[in-house]
């Protein structure tokens, strides 16, 4: 929607609208959002929980049978996986720098126009056409005066 040529006041409303549903149903990415640092220290804590899991297990001296096992062996996996969400979660997050910025989007678009108006695409081409090609066929010596 922001990419449109023009806008009425009901794209405005359609941008703002879905912008309060991102809002709503963000959290939902957040586990795709997880960086490397994040999942490193889960799984640090995951092994930490498993070695902690396996030692009090050994401490324990009466007989278990094998159902039991299976029990235990599930409510520590629940346990470890539920462990991992948290952390995940408080973890993650959208604060960067150019999520509060998109409230403004609409009373922009409103003050300011069609953000293609301020699109630099053209000052790229000109520098590929005029710079990196001129360069390119310029025999490398004095290269400025040649290109200019």
């Amino acid at each position: 929607m922001a990419q449109y040529h023009s806008h009425t006041r009901d794209t405005l409303s359609y941008i703002e609208s879905y912008l309060q549903t991102f809002h709503r149903t963000k959290d939902i990415f957040l586990e795709f959002r997880t960086l490397k640092a994040t999942r490193t220290q889960a799984n640090h804590q995951d092994r930490e929980l498993t070695e902690l899991m396996a030692y009090q297990r050994a401490k324990e001296v009466y007989k278990r049978t094998l159902t039991n096992c299976s029990w235990l062996a599930d409510q520590e996996r629940v346990e470890r996986s539920k462990g991992r969400a948290d952390l995940i979660q408080r973890e993650n997050h959208f604060n960067f720098i150019k999520m509060p910025y998109l409230i403004h989007f609409a009373s922009h678009l409103q003050h300011f126009g069609s953000i293609s108006m301020y699109s630099t695409k053209i000052g790229n081409l000109a520098y590929k056409n005029q710079i990196k090609d001129g360069y390119g066929r310029s025999n490398k010596n004095e290269a400025a005066r040649q290109i200019l």
